[in-house]
């Protein structure tokens, strides 16, 4: 065991000592759980729910891992956890649990409060570690159980199939395209994989579920929330009692929303949708028995490539702007006199212009008055109409281009043409993760569900650092923001999806 740091606390000695006594032979499953608040303090804006850096700590005897579930947006990268902080908790619960850091797994919820969330970073990193130290220090004997549920009304594809083999996703940034425009929606993952934890007397310690989404709901007025997975989890802790512990980690949701999520006849409310994951997952702890189990962890590292065709993709996005910009023609309409034709033209399309009789009356008299009108004023609505389309479009393709942009440079002052990430292999029983550090396609996690040796796989995504999006290889032609909003090239889906099924391979007992 490598050992960082000149002081190791009694802990970790005394853990050392009992592990090599029992090299070979193992020992029965123990786990411990515990929490640390990583809210800002109230002071930096209206807290609704508080954060939680939740510790989960199992030992068999022979392998010692720790799972750390964060309400946070990222781990690195983005938001207010910085890239300096997983090697800083991993190298300190090493040097002072003597849990390997490559045995540690740090997923982030994904959680997108509206203003700033967490406490200042020597705090955040203080509490995460102190939140690990006390799930160590109070280690039992458990059994474990693995299972799955389901819950398809909270969440959809986002990410919208068009009519012209292009992809337009869902986001406030931008409008949704036109209704005849669109063919389908992409898949989605309903299911919901949980772990249960019970300790020796047959009392609930923890539940560890696994569910692609992306909470960025909120909640009325603002605030500081965990979102959705805060609400459930509460759901799930409240019900079983006893101190149990409900730790959610983030699947494979990259270009998953809530169907909610542009709805604007009701407030931005993420509590009820919570309620039901919370319910849903309850359902499937009661149906999972638990027995004796052991654990492994592999965890390998894997070059990916970074993407080139960053000049390609803006000049034909140029290109698609240009046609736009000439599409545009002059219309005598302005927004004022716009909306009343448009709600008058649509209210009544046979006779917009005003009661039937009148236009039976016209008919009776052989004139065209009003069809005259009517004819003028469709071709003034429909010209507006399609200027504005096409400015949404621009727009649209604006944000594209700066994003375009941005990644190339990232990638280019980078100066090397791959970036080295961890694929993180996790058994516990018969539950298995296997973690990636982008905001994962739902098509690749069914995938790697699908051809796993094990019938209890999960995706772990958001884990353990921060990629940006991971989307489908065949999504690239398509031109999705998830799509815009990534700096690998489309190689990596392969590399990574050979990855993984080596890592699960080498998970078997």
């Amino acid at each position: 065991m490598q050992v960082h740091g000149v002081f190791v606390t009694v802990l970790a000695l005394a853990w050392a000592a009992g592990s090599a006594a029992a090299q070979g032979e193992g020992g029965p499953l123990r786990a411990g759980v515990a929490k640390s608040d990583i809210t800002v303090s109230a002071e930096g804006g209206r807290v609704n729910d508080p954060l939680y850096a939740k510790a989960l700590v199992l030992d068999d005897g022979t392998t010692r891992l720790a799972i750390v579930a964060m309400d946070v947006t990222a781990i690195g990268g983005i938001g207010e956890i910085g890239d300096d902080f997983l090697p800083a908790l991993r190298a300190r619960i090493e040097g002072e649990l003597g849990i390997p850091g490559p045995h540690v797994l740090v997923n982030a919820s994904h959680n997108h409060p509206p203003v700033r969330m967490l406490c200042d970073p020597p705090e955040q990193l203080e509490r995460t570690f102190d939140a690990v130290r006390r799930a160590a220090a109070n280690l039992t004997e458990v059994t474990v159980g693995a299972g799955a549920g389901q819950e398809d009304r909270i969440s959809m594809n986002r990410t919208l199939r068009l009519r012209d083999g292009k992809a337009w996703t869902i986001r406030h940034t931008n409008p949704c395209p036109p209704d005849d425009e669109v063919e389908g929606v992409g898949p989605m993952d309903p299911e919901i994989g949980v772990l249960r934890i019970d300790r020796a007397d047959g009392r609930p310690l923890a539940v560890v579920y696994n569910f692609a989404c992306h909470p960025y709901l909120t909640v009325p007025r603002g605030g500081v929330t965990a979102d959705f997975p805060g609400f459930a989890s509460a759901v799930i802790e409240e019900n079983l009692g006893d101190g149990a512990m409900a730790l959610f980690l983030q699947g494979a949701g990259g270009d998953i929303t809530e169907i909610l999520y542009k709805d604007v006849h009701r407030p931005r409310d993420s509590e009820p949708l919570g309620t039901m994951l919370g319910l849903s997952t309850l359902k499937a702890v009661r149906g999972i028995q638990t027995a004796a189990g052991k654990l492994k962890v592999v965890n390998e590292t894997i070059q990916l490539p970074r993407r080139t065709d960053f000049d390609e993709r803006i000049a034909e996005l140029e290109a698609e702007q240009a046609q736009l910009l000439k599409s545009l023609r002059g219309t005598s309409l302005n927004i004022k006199t716009f909306v009343p034709l448009y709600i008058q033209y649509r209210l009544d399309p046979e006779h917009p212009s005003d009661y039937s009789f009148r236009y039976l009356q016209s008919e009776a008299l052989g004139t065209d008055e009003l069809s005259e009108i009517d004819a003028q004023n469709r071709a003034h609505v429909e010209k507006y109409l399609q200027n504005v389309r096409a400015m949404e479009k621009m727009a649209r393709i604006q944000d594209k281009i700066a994003t375009l942009e941005k990644h190339q440079a990232f990638n280019l002052a980078a100066g090397e043409p791959t970036i080295t990430t961890e694929v993180q292999g996790i058994r516990i029983g018969d539950f298995v993760l296997i973690t990636t550090a982008t905001e994962l396609g739902v098509e690749i996690g069914l995938h790697l569900k699908q051809v796993s040796p094990f019938e209890y796989t999960f995706v772990a995504a958001y884990s353990n650092g921060y990629l940006q999006y991971g989307p489908p290889a065949a999504d690239y032609p398509r031109g999705g923001y998830e799509v815009t909003e990534c700096f690998l090239a489309p190689e990596w889906q392969a590399l990574y999806e050979a990855k993984a099924l080596e890592i699960l391979g080498k998970l078997e007992f």
